[in-house]
């Protein structure tokens, strides 16, 4: 069986970078998903977020959740429940403006945490970037900007708790789903397991590995590779014992970026040319995407095309 790629962010400024380069081109060609480690992020820091994040599950949103389930009889299910998610969530916004500091019951050291980890992680998610665009041949700078629009790219991190779940053949942690932006920084459990991906028609663990960060890929870089790179199915698995904690942190254009297929990548492209994806607004489809999330994207992508946007799609302009 094939081992989840795993990457040494450390390795690409060494001798040993054309094979970090391609571990990532394999990751990105094949899986949609990767591990990284020695990503620049310290493991105290990543201690410290693990401890606030799991101690404000407890103290904050752990109650609310059993009323929750108590309130909905979801203990005693006995047939499987299609439009819910065994999860606790809450969402802060980094980019373009932050609401940390409004969002309630936060303590101010778990604000300020969360603020330093998200700069960590933003700058993770631009250096990736340009790996992707060095294995692409597009020129530096070539995705940042694509996801820019006029105020920068949105990054934002759902922060979730998967509590122990007494059916979970019946009642998913999180259903199964492409995610609908960029790309995606996953700082998950390293005990408590749940996150799989699909994989040739198997669904296949991603495996919890301390201090890493697990990286996927959006549905918009596939528009942008053309479809040289995949957003991948994916979905969390609740356990019977354990709570999972899982940061999410996404990486997307902005709202008013304009979306489509690298021009570079379609000149290279032996067949005809031909666009396969769609031109849209990012804003728009994110708006198609809040009711179509547990489906299928290509649909999502057919729907868009009759979406026109009066852009010149000309070669982006880097920096």
């Amino acid at each position: 069986m094939e081992t989840f790629p795993v990457v040494n962010m450390e390795m690409h400024n060494t001798e040993k970078r054309a094979a970090t380069l391609e571990k990532i081109k394999d990751a990105c060609d094949n899986w949609g998903f990767f591990e990284v480690v020695n990503h620049g992020i310290s493991h105290e820091l990543l201690d410290t977020v693990e401890r606030f994040t799991k101690e404000h599950y407890k103290k904050c949103m752990e109650q609310r959740f059993k009323e929750m389930v108590a309130s909905k009889g979801l203990e005693a299910v006995q047939t499987e429940i299609k439009d819910l998610d065994w999860e606790s969530t809450f969402f802060l916004k980094h980019l373009p403006v932050s609401n940390i500091s409004e969002v309630p019951d936060l303590e101010d050291d778990y604000r300020k945490i969360m603020k330093e980890f998200a700069d960590k992680l933003e700058k993770l998610a631009e250096q990736l970037l340009d790996l992707l665009c060095e294995n692409l041949g597009l020129e530096q700078g070539y995705l940042k900007k694509a996801f820019y629009g006029s105020k920068g790219p949105t990054f934002g991190t759902k922060v979730s708790n998967y509590p122990p779940c007494p059916k979970p053949d019946l009642i998913k942690g999180l259903r199964a789903h492409t995610d609908a932006g960029g790309i995606i920084l996953l700082f998950q459990d390293d005990k408590v397991s749940g996150l799989q991906l699909l994989k040739d028609g198997k669904w296949i663990d991603v495996p919890p590995m301390r201090h890493s960060i697990v990286i996927n890929l959006g549905d918009q870089l596939e528009v942008i590779t053309n479809g040289k790179y995949k957003s991948v199915e994916h979905r969390v698995i609740a356990q019977t014992d354990g709570n999972r904690m899982s940061l999410a942190s996404f990486y997307n254009p902005g709202s008013d970026a304009v979306i489509y297929p690298a021009p570079e990548l379609l000149e290279k492209e032996e067949k005809d040319n031909k666009l396969i994806y769609p031109k849209f607004v990012f804003e728009d489809y994110m708006k198609l995407y809040a009711g179509l999330k547990f489906q299928a994207k290509e649909p999502r992508f057919e729907a868009m095309k009759a979406v026109e946007t009066t852009v010149n799609l000309g070669p982006i302009a880097t920096v």
